[in-house]
């Protein structure tokens, strides 16, 4: 799953930066990446994304994302986090997670550096380096649901 996880990701690489988008190769936000990548491994979406403005976890302070992505995903340590996980973001101390992405190479508790997948704000979806940035405001990790659990697929 991890592994299509990634190649599912990357088909979305140079879609262009579109709030509340989620259509590959026309435009896509970072939770429209993920909802596509959803689309892509396990079919219909499972709820319906309500609308939301740029800065809704600045002015909310409710952990919407990390609550829906403890409702379908499965949380892992965040040190266990490799390659084909959902990585949370909060982009600024006290804030919700704002920001997901999915790990594309190597390992967070590896010595190599890791990469993610993800769109963000002026650019289209990208792979860039885990760095010391997003390190020091990840928290939380995931990895995707399959069958046999309480959180099946398909």
């Amino acid at each position: 799953m991890r592994a299509r996880a990634v190649a599912a990701a990357r088909t979305w690489l140079g879609t262009p930066y579109r709030h509340q988008a989620s259509v590959r190769g026309q435009g896509a936000d970072c939770l429209g990446l993920l909802r596509g990548v959803w689309r892509d491994l396990c079919g219909a979406e499972p709820e319906r994304s309500p609308p939301y403005r740029p800065d809704w976890a600045e002015v909310g302070g409710e952990e919407t994302l990390l609550r829906a992505a403890r409702r379908w995903l499965r949380e892992i340590p965040v040190e266990a986090a490799c390659a084909g996980d959902v990585l949370l973001f909060r982009m600024a101390p006290g804030c919700p997670a704002k920001h997901c992405a999915i790990m594309s190479e190597g390992a967070l508790s590896a010595g190599a550096e890791p990469r993610m997948i993800h769109a963000y704000w002026g650019r289209s979806v990208v792979e860039s380096w885990v760095g010391a940035w997003w390190r020091r405001r990840l928290v939380a990790a995931f990895a995707w649901p399959v069958r046999g659990t309480d959180r099946e697929i398909g």
